[in-house]
């Protein structure tokens, strides 16, 4: 597997009781998708592949356990550990829809000057809207970093995965 095809979707908390339980931090959204996972993969340098043998929710916490860990010290030794999934275990999109990941690296263009803003650098929610953070590139129009919310046809006017680029109705001076 290649390391860009690694989608990190949870991360293991702190022990629950003693036979090998452990909370689990869901990255997914809805956090409840973590549910239709059973086969992750631990740390991105070295890949440990981990069988769950179950998840189970709680009011709105996750718990879950490891094939083959009955015991808390053993468990306690994962605490903080990232895990992922490989992005061809993700369920196909319909056409308009894309993945974050998917994103991640595209090349921003305003749609209005055809100026170069950055690269995706990653996504965020602060709270109103999903916003997408911009780095700044040797071609870009000058050095600034941004932030643009995620809002299709207002500020998002096209995704091209093919040619990298997403457009974007920005002016450079917001």
């Amino acid at each position: 597997m290649k390391e860009n095809k690694l989608i990190c979707i949870a991360s293991i908390g702190k022990p629950r009781g003693l036979k090998g339980e452990f909370f689990l931090n869901s990255f997914s959204n809805p956090s409840d998708n973590i549910l239709n996972y059973s086969h992750l993969l631990k740390n991105k340098e070295v890949l440990v592949d981990l069988k769950i043998e179950y998840i189970k929710k709680i009011n709105s916490k996750f718990y879950s356990k490891i094939y083959n860990i009955n015991d808390v010290d053993e468990i306690k030794k994962y605490t903080n550990a990232e895990l992922y999934i490989d992005s061809y275990n993700l369920p196909l999109l319909k056409n308009e829809e894309t993945y974050w990941h998917d994103l991640i690296g595209l090349k921003v263009v305003d749609q209005n000057s055809e100026e170069i803003l950055g690269i995706v650098d990653g996504l965020n929610n602060f709270g109103a809207d999903d916003c997408i953070l911009i780095k700044p590139t040797k071609d870009s129009i000058d050095q600034q970093e941004r932030i643009i919310p995620f809002i299709k046809e207002r500020f998002i006017k096209s995704i091209n995965k093919e040619q990298n680029i997403l457009e974007v109705d920005w002016k450079k001076d917001y």
